[in-house]
């Protein structure tokens, strides 16, 4: 089998299964894909395919997404993303991945922001979109989240809105110009919500809403790793973004202001509508600094 095609594969990790897509010469630079919310790697489906011919991608689903295992939430399972980090930290150990370009979205920054302060030598290049790492970004989308952090019995319903189909469609379709919403596949936010309606699912992501709060208190830290080791930097944005707004990315000037920015002309789920753009802003970034 040609190693551009990808591979669906799934590895034990700390006692859980763990799923994930893989393609391309594990000899040449290596590409970790973290999803965001409320996704998966199959968000990352077609920028792996673009891709695989010159670099080796590793996408992971993370624990309670995708086809990865779905611990029970409190009496299974701690879902924090401190223990999502350690999880996919122990996947890229397991695999014998040292070091690699990390692209981070949403969620996945989180996760990936973790990894890159722990251990700075195994990042060699960072890539972001939509992927938060200061304060300017949060739209007034997460207010019902901050309450849910001080106030959970109260926020709680308001919450739940956010675990159903129609927002799950908004926010693939929200800030898309209208002459590019035939390229969204529906199967993206249907596949998203078939995942959260498993039973179980959505106390899962209210125990990730929840513990969000806790991923402000590591931006000044992260912060400090940008001024002190300067990664190299792509920041690829939706500029219509409501979730994530584009003063998120221009942030990243503050602490890199040589990082490459492009703020594109799309929402929250950017590769959906400009994957071909990005992926060759990936490619020619990749190739001059990796």
């Amino acid at each position: 089998m040609s190693t551009f095609r990808t591979r669906y594969r799934t590895a034990t990790v700390d006692g859980l299964e763990v799923f994930y897509r893989e393609a391309g010469d594990p000899d040449q630079p290596t590409l970790v894909l973290l999803h965001g919310f409320p996704s998966s790697s199959h968000m990352f489906r077609n920028l792996i395919e673009a891709l695989a011919d010159e670099y080796h991608l590793i996408a992971p689903d993370h624990v309670g997404f995708g086809r990865s295992a779905r611990p029970a939430a409190v009496t299974d399972f701690e879902y924090s993303f401190d223990r999502l980090t350690e999880i996919t930290e122990h996947l890229l150990d397991q695999l014998g991945i040292d070091r690699f370009c990390l692209y981070i979205h949403d969620y996945g920054a989180a996760i990936g922001l973790r990894i890159a302060g722990r251990r700075p030598d195994r990042v060699t290049a960072l890539i972001t979109q939509s992927g938060n790492a200061y304060v300017d970004g949060f739209t007034p989308f997460w207010d019902v989240l901050f309450a849910y952090a001080t106030d959970q019995a109260a926020s709680e319903p308001l919450v739940r809105e956010l675990l159903t189909l129609d927002l799950t469609r908004w926010q693939y379709t929200h800030g898309v110009p209208t002459d590019r919403l035939d390229r969204i596949a529906p199967e993206t936010w249907l596949l998203d919500q078939a995942g959260m309606d498993r039973p179980g699912n959505k106390e899962i992501q209210l125990e990730l809403f929840w513990d969000h709060q806790f991923n402000l208190d590591i931006y000044p830290s992260v912060q400090e790793y940008f001024r002190t080791h300067r990664p190299p930097t792509l920041i690829v944005w939706g500029k219509n973004d409501e979730i994530l707004g584009a003063a998120g990315a221009e942030a990243y000037l503050r602490d890199l202001p040589a990082a490459e920015i492009h703020l594109l002309d799309a929402g929250h789920f950017a590769l959906e509508t400009h994957g071909d753009e990005i992926g060759e802003l990936i490619r020619s970034f990749l190739r001059r600094v990796v």
